[in-house]
């Protein structure tokens, strides 16, 4: 587990934010990772809510450099395979399974596992996990939340993800035990639509420049 949690840390210590998009058009995966990329996100997440996800992921795995392309909403056996040959350097879950983690256990892949509660993170650290997903963040307590665990559950990290934007950012990135947080914020559905990859390089700075 060492190994793959400092696989996994290496990636998310790469910036303040890493960007959750759900792609409609694969086309558009490449030049908006590519934007983002240009703006100091390089760690980027691709949910696998689309029929387009995957060979999003496959492409920006290929063409975009320096790039860090993971796959989001886990929920099988089959979506990790499937997300892990089209080129995932990470897996995001929104929580967690003895399936998944067994997975997890048989693959050089590293697993961002899901939890919201402190019997889940528990659990979790049990099975070596150190750098946990809190989700949905917002929804299940928020900052305050996180900040309570962070003295009983003192050594484990969280990228929460879910009702952040960058009017609260800071409130999660100022805490000790967050390392990084995700949001959708930084790939608005209009901007992606239009186009409009300046748009999204200017909203990736400005994230990148939040308190790491």
């Amino acid at each position: 587990m060492g190994e793959k949690t400092e696989k996994l840390l290496s990636i998310l210590k790469l910036q303040p934010v890493v960007p959750v998009l759900i792609v409609d058009d694969a086309k558009t995966a490449v030049p908006l990772a590519r934007a983002l990329v240009a703006g100091g996100l390089k760690a980027i997440e691709i949910t696998m809510r689309t029929p387009a996800a995957l060979e999003a992921v496959r492409a920006v795995a290929a063409e975009v450099e320096g790039a860090e392309v993971g796959a989001g909403t886990i929920l099988n056996v089959a979506h990790w395979e499937a997300a892990v040959e089209a080129g995932s350097k990470f897996i995001v879950s929104p929580g967690t399974t003895q399936v998944l983690l067994d997975a997890a256990a048989d693959s050089d892949v590293p697993l961002l596992p899901g939890a919201a509660t402190a019997s889940e993170v528990m659990a979790l650290r049990e099975e070596g996990y150190q750098v946990l997903k809190f989700f949905p963040a917002e929804q299940a307590g928020g900052a305050a939340y996180l900040k309570a665990l962070s003295s009983p559950l003192a050594g484990t990290l969280f990228c929460p993800t879910g009702g952040i934007s960058l009017k609260n950012a800071n409130d999660y990135l100022s805490l000790p035990n967050v390392i990084c947080v995700g949001g959708s914020w930084v790939a608005p559905k209009e901007l992606v639509a239009a186009g409009d990859w300046a748009g999204i390089t200017k909203l990736a700075a400005e994230a990148a420049a939040l308190k790491a």
